[in-house]
């Protein structure tokens, strides 16, 4: 019996359609931080539309595109936007506001 479009998938069903073993989506699970299957009594994992997508979609990078682990993490960093963003380090506060100042400084010459 096929479960209906939509409906939460439990770790053997997902493993069995990634034809993957279930270690291997626990170990995922550690490694990606954006698949967080539900999980309730006895740690049983129920996987929603959205986890299985991205299991799908990390199922491909590593073993049909060939990424690795981290190159994997890289790329759905990249596609969820994370990737793009600038780090900004605690001492580089400091930087920015004279370089703001600095933006100021040279706007208002501009104007003149």
């Amino acid at each position: 019996m096929k479960k209906a479009e939509g409906a939460l998938l439990t770790i053997s069903e997902l493993a069995d359609e990634l034809a993957l073993p279930q270690h291997i989506l626990r170990y995922w699970e550690t490694r990606f931080p954006q698949l967080r299957p539900l999980q309730r009594s006895g740690n049983r994992r129920y996987y929603r539309p959205a986890d299985v997508a991205l299991a799908r979609r990390i199922h491909a990078l590593l073993n049909v595109e060939g990424f690795t682990v981290k190159g994997a993490q890289k790329a759905l960093g990249e596609a969820d936007g994370v990737g793009d963003r600038p780090v900004i380090q605690t001492d580089d506060r400091g930087l920015i506001a004279r370089l703001e100042k600095i933006r100021a400084e040279l706007a208002s010459a501009l104007k003149l």
